[in-house]
């Protein structure tokens, strides 16, 4: 670990509720700037919709060409929920790519992981059993907090239908969303402590960034006031 950055940070929120845009932030500051105020480093990103979104592009190839599809069905939900699992399993697969390949890649780099996770399919509960030790053991989290009504309006407006592949201008149905994200177990997982979550028998740190209010759309200063103060917090209870 760089003495003054964190070398893996997980953002995980509603859809829509801000994480992209909280990263697509970090990456257009400066270096000096996003060490000394968000103890973050050069940002290397992992966003598992990416991941998600080659799936749907391959099971549309394999249905033009007559072949059944692997991943989805026709409607893009997946065939079986133990993929939600497989793109955990991916993020962390990724992510010790790098560091094999750069063993001292954290001395400039903070790793961002991002993805959103609904009750329907397990939640975060489910979604933390599939980390592996290597990012756990350098973990620290940030839940950006949203309510379902929030994300529903977000999702609506950022969709751009000509580029539905964007991490930050994709969309869902309405009712895709209802049905996969209206349902967080954020909170009843973290009641127990404030500061903390156990995962593979270690305490991981985590900070709450309030966005009912969306200053990730509008950026700027009160996004960056808002953010610093939330990982500050958050760097305190990593360094513990």
């Amino acid at each position: 670990m760089a003495p003054n950055t964190f070398d893996i940070l997980l953002f995980i929120a509603r859809p829509g509720a801000g994480k992209s845009e909280i990263t697509s932030f970090l990456k257009h500051i400066s270096s000096e700037d996003r060490e000394a105020r968000f103890h973050v480093g050069e940002v290397h990103e992992i966003d598992d919709f990416t991941m998600l979104w080659a799936w749907f592009e391959e099971d549309s190839i394999l249905t033009e060409m007559g072949y059944p599809r692997l991943h989805t069905k026709e409607d893009q939900h997946f065939i079986s929920d133990h993929f939600w699992n497989v793109l955990i399993k991916r993020l962390c697969l990724e992510y010790s790519k790098k560091l094999n390949d750069d063993p001292a890649f954290h001395d400039n780099c903070t790793t961002i992981l991002e993805f959103s996770r609904g009750a329907q399919h397990g939640g975060y509960r489910e979604a933390f059993k599939h980390l592996t030790k290597e990012v756990v053991d350098r973990l620290a989290i940030m839940y950006v907090k949203v309510s379902w009504e929030e994300s529903r309006r977000k999702n609506r407006i950022r969709f751009n239908p000509n580029r539905p592949h964007s991490v930050l201008e994709h969309a869902l149905a309405d009712d895709k969303m209802e049905t996969l994200y209206k349902g967080d177990d954020w909170e009843s997982l973290s009641s127990k402590n404030g500061e903390f979550i156990t995962i593979r028998e270690r305490q991981v740190p985590y900070v709450v960034f309030e966005n009912e209010d969306d200053v990730t759309t509008t950026g700027g200063k009160q996004l960056a006031e808002r953010l610093e103060s939330t990982l500050e917090r958050l760097w305190d209870l990593y360094q513990a």
